[in-house]
């Protein structure tokens, strides 16, 4: 834990960011310059006191409620394993304040006033998302003999943003870029480490053509993931009802899987596969409030891999025969990921580089 450094929330894609400076018990949420809010915090009894507010600079959006989201990523990344927290306001916010605190899942109400429960929190969709969206709207259609929802457009630039204390920095996801990322995404499919997974190995036009198919496909989505904007990995993520996995078993219309490479060997091993996994299955769960089920398809033979995503919350539903391999089917539930906070980043066991290349 990098516990002298402060504790950022991008707002991701946007302009403003947040820094929470950790001071003993006290906590400063700071953005452009000034103090927005003040914190303390009592780990050990499980509360969250605000000690003071700045007045509004009456120039602009008032940033109040994002500072305390920011606060309260903060102490829950500093301070993790609370199954709750208890909010008190001191009498120092304003109603429309603690209305919004309410409205935006923040704090919930009880009778012995208000607390904040992480699993609620942390699946808000600010400040992670690189855009709020609401759910889309949901109409059936048919592709390839498969009945599915209609799928919505696909963002474009930052999707995802997410400071990992552990590590001090900043995993991103954004979409691809065909002109900026085709030289290193042909480079990572030659690795050897990576081609003996991906089976994608070849020449700089044909990567072209692969990434190009992908962009136009409405059920995948090719991402490139960043630490503190140095790009380390590919992601494809997926529906999975139209996907290759689909008949395979009983995927239900939000379900979502993923494939991933790490390209950068200095990107490889646990320390960080333990920061960009559960950060991924973060933004899966964010990206679409229906999705409750988040699939993957690893070779059955690889045991160390289904070992680790077992660690990250995956439990190993079945074994299967795909035309090109025999594979574990594992299923993470949204449920699970939330109530047992396995958005925290985690040390898997067992990572090498090697495991992390294979297209899951």
């Amino acid at each position: 834990m990098c516990a002298n450094l402060p504790f950022l929330s991008h707002q991701a894609g946007r302009r403003r960011s947040f820094a929470t400076v950790r001071d003993g018990s006290d906590l400063s949420v700071r953005a452009e310059g000034r103090t927005i809010l003040a914190l303390r915090v009592a780990p050990e009894a499980g509360r969250l006191e605000l000690a003071g507010l700045a007045a509004s600079a009456g120039d602009g959006e008032d940033p109040t409620l994002a500072a305390f989201a920011a606060g309260i990523e903060a102490t829950l990344g500093w301070y993790p394993g609370r199954a709750n927290l208890r909010l008190d306001l001191a009498g120092r916010a304003p109603e429309r304040l603690v209305a919004a605190l309410l409205d935006e899942g923040l704090a919930v109400a009880d009778r012995d006033g208000l607390a904040v429960l992480p699993a609620l929190a942390m699946q808000r969709p600010d400040p992670w998302l690189g855009a709020r969206r609401a759910a889309y709207p949901q109409i059936h259609v048919m592709s390839d003999g498969r009945r599915h929802p209609r799928r919505p457009p696909k963002p474009s630039g930052t999707v995802y943003e997410r400071f990992i204390p552990s590590l001090g920095r900043t995993f991103g996801l954004r979409t691809v870029r065909p002109d900026e990322d085709l030289d290193r995404f042909h480079r990572w499919m030659n690795d050897p480490h990576v081609a003996a997974f991906w089976n994608e190995a070849g020449e700089r036009e044909a990567h072209r053509r692969y990434l190009a198919a992908l962009i136009e496909d409405p059920h995948m989505l090719p991402l490139i993931g960043s630490f503190d904007g140095e790009p380390f990995a590919y992601f494809e993520v997926y529906w999975a009802k139209e996907n290759r996995l689909g008949p395979f078993y009983d995927a239900q219309d939000y379900d979502r899987g993923w494939h991933v490479l790490v390209g950068e060997a200095d990107f490889r091993g646990r320390d960080y596969i333990g920061a960009w996994l559960p950060s991924l299955m973060h933004f899966l769960f964010l990206d679409d409030a229906r999705t409750q089920r988040i699939v993957g398809e690893p070779a059955a033979r690889h045991a160390r891999q289904i070992r680790n995503l077992e660690t990250s919350g995956f439990a190993r539903i079945k074994t299967f025969d795909f035309p090109h391999k025999r594979a574990a089917l594992v299923m993470l539930l949204r449920e699970r990921f939330f109530d047992e906070h396995l958005w925290r980043p985690a040390r898997a066991a067992d990572v090498s580089g090697h495991d992390e290349a294979q297209a899951l």
